[in-house]
Order: structure tokens, then C-alpha cells, then sequence
């Protein structure tokens, strides 16, 4: 893309100038700031470093960094990729991953879900995965519901995009089928307390494991072409592709299994992408493990309750966990959602509570009946655990909290 026009040209320069800058004086990554500058200067740049590319746009509440990474990694069988896979998933992050791989054909982007509809607009996307909608930072975003129709109507602007959709989540099932071009991804869904009231007439769902359907209208669960099964991937062809994947969880098996559907949209076959996913081990941070004092420590990033529920399936068995909460702006100020979160999935463990909110989390805790300890900050926590694994699962700043200790330590 050597024939930009001369305004892009320049936004483009500067945007790498402003990144370098950001990274160098060790301010981030330089993703936003780069992003900012490049777009005050062409307001129109995302478009323009869009146009002729091949770009997937992947979004959802949850697992959008991971399956971003999945899918960049399975789409590079196919050449180069331009892809935002560590997180900065607004349009100034856009802008910035489109700009750094300028020579890339194949672009992969994960996108906030409040900004999809601008990116649909904006990237002219040659396909789009939804992944699902569920409660987050209830302080300053919306509700399901909200987003849910937000998407439709953007989709609706589209109606012969490709959408790659989550068929056990409704309302994401409801929001896609605004598209006449579907494909659907059957991974299943184990946070379901979103969803108990039909997207289309608000009458009760009936729900049966994955299955969902109203009773009122007949808007039902639509049957996936995409499944998994065990550790498996079933595809629109019946065949069965395998995975070795080194993220654990049955919702990283689900997010793998969309990756795929993206890649074959981009001409990857199942049996080329798959191999690729085994090369993703960590995400941003994400899955880490840090070794210290003895102690093997694994990280998992959780912001809301479908999180931290998918979190309590990866723990390795009887293990201590260390539970962190903070409430900064990021995070959202309310800390309500963790009365949302089923703990009982660490009765019978140790569990340590630290972060900004601990004592929130202690009297959570409490409530749920499980026994724990309540710790200044992550030093103090590993030094009452004895030499071995460890788990921890914490919302978005006491991660990076976290992160930024073993860093310094280290």
C-alpha cells in the first residue's frame, strides 16, 4: 500500500512516530496514542488502509483477544497478517495495526462490542465473528440488550456480510440473523443468566444444556455447522480436526473452533489452521505462568461473571487461588457483578483475596460459605502459599498490578 494518498502518508508517518515515542519512553505499546495522532491528522485513515485488504472484525464480551490471536495465527498460513491481538480493540488500535502491516493482505481485528457497528462501516470487513453478549462494567455500558440490537441494526445496514455467530448464545443468535449469510459455531456456553427472556418478543426462554428456544414465537437455537467435541473440532463437512491447544478451558476449545470458521473464510482449511492455534501459549499476559520462590503462578485475566465462571473451570485441581479485585475505571466502579459469580467452585481450596476491593470479595466469599484469607497484595499472598502451583484470577488493573510486580521483581 505504497500509493496512499498524500494526507495518509503523512498521518501514517506520524502515527509510527507517535508509537515509537510511546514505546520507547516505556508509556505502553504505542497502539492508542498512534492511533489518536494518525487520526487527527486523517480522519479518514482507517478507510483508507482498509480498502482492498481482506479484513475480519471479531467482537464479543468475551474471549474476542484470544480468538483474535487464534484466527491471526491460523490466517498466516495464508501470508502475512495485520492484526491487533494484544487488546487495543478501538479504532485508534485499528488504525495503528492496519499501519504497521501495511503490506499485509489479510487483517485480523479484534473490535470492543460498543464499536462494532462503526467498524463495519469503517473496514468494510470481508466477514465478522460474533462471539457473545454478557454483563460488563454495568456502571457506563449498557445493557445485553442494548448491544444486541445495536448489532442488529449495524447488520441489518449489511445484510450479505459473512457473520460468523455463537448459535448458544440468543442474543447473539438474534442480533446475526439480520445477515442473510450466516455460519453458525456451536462451542458451548456455560453463562447462560443472561439470557433467559427471548431477544425477539421478551417471553421466557426454555433452555435445555445448549438448546433454546421460545415457546411464543419459535425463535430457537439454530443448528451449528461448527461444534466441538471434546477436543475436537467438527466441520461444516462432518470431518474432524484436533486440537493441541496450550490454553486451557473448554471456552478456549469453543473460541479455537470460531478461529477456524474465520480462517476458512480467508481459504485456510481446518487441517491447515488448526496446527497454528498449538503456537498461541499466552495472550497479552493472559494464561501466563511466572515462576517465584518455589512457586509455579498462572495468570487468568477475568472482568465479569462469564469470565470468572470460565476461569474456575481451567484451575488445576486443589491448588491455592488468589482472587484479585480492583475497581478502577477500566474495571468499572461497580463491584455488584461479583454477587453474580458462583464461588462455590472453590469450596474444599485455599483461597487468598487481595486488590483494591478485597474486602468485597471476602464478604462475596463469605456468603458463598467458602473460607479464606484476606491479603495486602500479591507478595504477601504467595508468601503464605506453600512452594507449588499456584492459581490467580483477577479483573483487568489488578492484573496489570500483578504484571507490573512480578515485572519489577524480576
Amino acid at each position: 500500500m505504497t500509493n496512499l494518498p498524500p494526507r495518509a502518508k503523512l498521518a501514517t508517518a506520524m502515527l509510527r512516530t507517535a508509537a515509537t515515542l510511546s514505546r520507547v519512553s516505556g508509556r505502553g505499546d504505542g497502539s492508542v496514542i498512534g492511533g489518536k495522532v494518525g487520526l487527527r491528522i486523517e480522519p479518514r485513515l482507517l478507510t483508507i488502509l482498509a480498502a482492498g485488504r481482506k479484513v475480519a472484525l471479531i467482537s464479543g464480551t468475551n474471549g474476542k483477544t484470544t480468538t483474535t490471536r487464534f484466527a491471526a495465527a491460523a490466517v498466516e498460513t495464508a501470508g502475512p497478517v495485520a492484526t491487533n491481538s494484544f487488546g487495543a480493540n478501538m479504532p485508534t488500535g485499528h488504525t495503528t495495526a492496519l499501519a504497521k502491516a501495511q503490506d499485509a493482505k489479510n487483517c485480523v481485528l479484534e473490535v470492543d462490542e460498543h464499536y462494532l457497528p462503526q467498524l463495519l462501516k469503517e473496514a468494510t470487513p470481508h466477514v465478522v465473528a460474533l462471539l457473545n453478549l454478557s454483563r460488563d462494567q454495568l456502571d457506563r455500558a449498557m445493557e445485553v440488550s442494548g448491544l444486541a440490537i445495536k448489532w442488529r441494526k449495524a447488520l441489518e445496514l449489511t445484510p450479505d456480510l459473512p457473520v460468523i455467530a455463537n448459535a448458544d448464545d440468543p442474543w447473539v443468535a438474534w442480533a446475526a440473523m439480520a445477515s442473510r449469510n450466516i455460519t453458525w459455531v456451536g462451542g458451548g456456553q456455560r453463562w447462560q443468566d443472561d439470557a433467559w427472556v427471548c431477544p425477539q418478543c421478551s417471553k421466557h426462554l426454555e433452555r435445555y444444556g445448549e438448546f433454546w428456544r421460545c415457546t411464543d414465537c419459535g425463535l430457537a437455537r439454530p443448528t451449528p455447522q461448527w461444534t466441538v467435541d471434546g477436543e475436537q473440532v467438527v466441520t461444516p463437512d462432518n470431518s474432524r480436526v484436533d486440537l493441541d491447544l496450550r490454553l486451557p478451558g473448554q471456552v478456549n476449545r469453543a473460541n479455537a473452533a470460531t478461529a477456524l470458521a474465520v480462517a476458512a473464510a480467508f481459504g485456510v482449511s481446518p487441517q491447515q489452521g488448526a496446527p497454528r492455534l498449538t503456537t498461541v501459549k499466552s495472550v497479552a499476559g493472559r494464561y501466563a505462568v511466572v515462576r517465584r520462590d518455589g512457586r509455579r503462578i498462572r495468570l487468568l485475566l477475568s472482568k465479569n461473571p462469564a469470565g470468572w465462571l470460565e476461569a474456575f473451570d481451567m484451575l488445576e485441581p486443589r491448588c491455592p487461588v488468589i482472587l484479585a479485585l480492583n475497581a478502577r475505571e477500566v474495571d468499572g466502579m461497580d463491584t455488584s457483578w461479583i454477587y453474580d459469580v458462583d464461588f462455590t467452585p472453590l469450596i474444599g481450596r485455599r483461597v487468598l483475596a487481595i486488590g483494591e476491593r478485597r474486602h468485597d470479595l471476602a464478604v462475596r466469599l463469605q456468603v458463598n460459605g467458602i473460607d479464606f484469607e484476606v491479603l495486602e497484595d500479591i507478595s504477601a499472598a504467595i508468601a503464605q502459599v506453600p512452594p507449588g502451583d499456584v492459581e490467580v484470577i483477577s479483573n483487568y488493573t489488578a492484573f496489570q498490578d500483578i504484571r507490573a510486580e512480578f515485572d519489577r521483581v524480576n
